[in-house]
């Protein structure tokens, strides 16, 4: 076992095709619940925490994008997966870009969902700076009660509670040290221009985090578009089913 062996999991489904999802910042694998209830009868589709979020362990006080896309690596080469349509939600997308640069023959293709190939700008950079004084001042809770509502397109989304109670889960130094990374992380454009692999774009029309003209930040015919109307940057709990749909259309056109 090495000490990216520690992520918690699950794995569920059958069938030719794994699809691996990848949730966003001081999320877990339950953000992904709608999401299998529809794929697992079709695919083999796994989910994973992320190192300090939800039930994984925390590996080390520091660390980056890069490192968070090795833990999955290890973890596929654990689990058997040989290769993997992945898909990434926000730092998840991050991640992933970071695997796809290194990782591309584990890949069969791979996902940005309210994501972005963008680095953070300087204003960006500072808000991360804030946001772990916030954490390192009063702790995880308010942060997670202030953050969450900001992802929903509607401030009286039913999912905002349950999503709240996923992001409690996650350590603090978990929280801490993925704001870091995301803050640290490259421009990785250049993996969306130049992959071989056939990659899916997904915004929400009213995302407030990460807007549609940041996640289509390349184009190619390699490369294909959606955008979930009405949702914020939580698509995945405001438009599971279209998500879904968009989903199962990627991977078997590929």
């Amino acid at each position: 076992m090495t000490e990216n062996s520690k992520l918690s999991y699950i794995d569920t489904g059958k069938g030719n095709k794994t699809l691996l999802f990848i949730h966003g910042f001081c999320g877990s694998h339950e953000y992904w619940k709608n999401i299998i209830a529809e794929l697992k009868d079709e695919y083999r589709v796994v989910a994973i925490d992320l190192r300090g979020h939800g039930a994984s362990e925390e590996i080390g006080a520091s660390f980056s994008i890069d490192d968070m896309a090795a833990d999955i690596a290890s973890f596929m080469e654990e689990q058997g997966i040989g290769k993997a349509y992945m898909f990434g939600h926000s730092l998840g997308g991050y991640i992933t870009l970071a695997f796809a640069e290194r990782f591309p023959g584990k890949l069969s293709g791979f996902s940005l969902i309210h994501s972005t190939a963008l680095p953070d700008d300087e204003a960006g950079k500072e808000g991360r700076l804030k946001s772990v004084g916030k954490i390192e001042m009063d702790g995880i809770i308010p942060f997670i009660d202030g953050l969450v509502p900001k992802l929903f397109a509607n401030s009286d989304d039913p999912n905002i509670e349950h999503t709240k109670e996923i992001g409690y889960k996650t350590s603090e130094s978990g929280a801490i040290g993925s704001l870091h990374a995301m803050r640290n992380r490259t421009d990785r454009n250049h993996v969306l221009k130049e992959t071989k692999l056939p990659v899916l774009l997904v915004a929400g029309e009213k995302d407030k985090v990460i807007p549609a003209e940041k996640t289509f930040s390349v184009k190619g015919s390699h490369i294909n578009e959606v955008i979930l109307e009405g949702s914020g940057h939580m698509g995945m709990l405001e438009a599971p089913s279209r998500l879904a749909e968009e989903i199962i259309r990627y991977v078997e056109k590929n």
